[in-house]
């Protein structure tokens, strides 16, 4: 593909290759106004009890993925036959902003949203465009018993789900099932993910969240993937019929380390592709200026390995298969 320069949120991303577009952006309209008195938000309740489930996406302005499976949903007319069931979409704004010519663009207005989640920086007097929506998204997400946040991801890699470190979160994911791949890690150094979000990690407490990385941004296959996702969640909820199990139950695997670029001169040694498993101790990576990043274990799996990544951004999670025992 051709290398073109793109600018993303104020820094300079150089030769990033030209990304095919082939998600159309959905018509959000319709679902803007909601009926939680939260834009965006929409949520249905069975007569009968059951648990409160939050599906939520477009967190990133320019995961095209999240905003066209919620829009299915929501066009459908889904309703739970137990329960309540949200659906949200987050990054509105940013969204808007969307340009197939630079799609990178839009990932967010003036920061990550999912980097927001941790109760200092909320209630803290720090304002930004996606600091302040999460503030106004916080007491649904406070209601929610479990809650699946769909994303999508800028180089090839397999579809993962991803659990945090909490037990609740590694056993909605096992029990989600799809995609075939669990990964427990610790998040980033720049700020805590949705599914850090102390309702969800605290040691009391029955509040569970997951997050999918359910394929390359902007790319059909990564819709279908979400949407066997919610059917899985749903289904394990009780809210639609039985969903068929996947043929295999799910790999499950732990971060070792995250390796955040200490540079700006950050390059591995050849294009790694996200679910890779590197066979021997101690092989080399990439570079992090004059620094060698070498695998710290046998069979170590590549988790999103990131081929352009700014100083203190993270670069790859290595991590190790193990038995998921919950």
């Amino acid at each position: 593909m051709d290398a073109t320069a793109v600018v993303t949120q104020g820094h300079d991303v150089t030769a990033l290759p030209r990304f095919e577009v082939a998600v159309t952006p959905p018509d959000i309209t319709p679902w803007l106004n909601g009926n939680t008195g939260v834009r965006g938000f929409s949520t249905f309740a069975a007569t009968r009890s059951g648990p409160h489930v939050l599906i939520l996406g477009l967190i990133h302005g320019n995961e095209l993925g999240g905003a066209a499976a919620l829009s299915a949903l929501l066009r459908a007319g889904l309703r739970p036959t137990r329960g309540r069931l949200t659906l949200g979409l987050a990054n509105i704004d940013a969204f808007a902003r969307f340009d197939p010519e630079n799609p990178t663009a839009s990932r967010f207005i003036d920061e990550d949203m999912n980097r927001v989640w941790d109760e200092t920086t909320l209630e803290g007097p720090r304002h930004s465009h996606e600091l302040d929506r999460a503030r106004e998204m916080r007491p649904v997400i406070d209601t929610a018993d479990w809650v699946l946040d769909l994303h999508s991801m800028l180089w090839p890699s397999d579809p993962l789900l991803l659990c945090g470190r909490g037990e609740r979160g590694k056993a909605l994911a096992l029990a989600i099932g799809t995609p075939g791949l669990v990964v427990a890690d610790g998040g980033h150094a720049g700020g805590r993910r949705l599914i850090d979000y102390p309702r969800f990690t605290a040691e009391q407490g029955d509040a569970a969240s997951v997050l999918v990385e359910a394929g390359q941004h902007w790319q059909a296959q990564t819709v279908t993937q979400m949407h066997a996702s919610i059917a899985a969640l749903l289904s394990h909820a009780g809210m639609i019929a039985p969903a068929a199990p996947p043929p295999m139950p799910p790999r499950f695997a732990e971060v070792t380390r995250v390796v955040t670029a200490n540079t700006s001169r950050f390059a591995f040694v050849r294009q790694f592709r996200g679910g890779d498993v590197i066979p021997a101790r101690g092989t080399l990576l990439a570079y992090d200026g004059m620094a060698e990043i070498r695998t710290p274990h046998d069979n170590c799996l590549l988790i999103m390995p990131s081929h352009r990544t700014g100083r203190g951004h993270t670069a790859v999670r290595l991590a190790r298969l193990t038995e998921a025992t919950s």
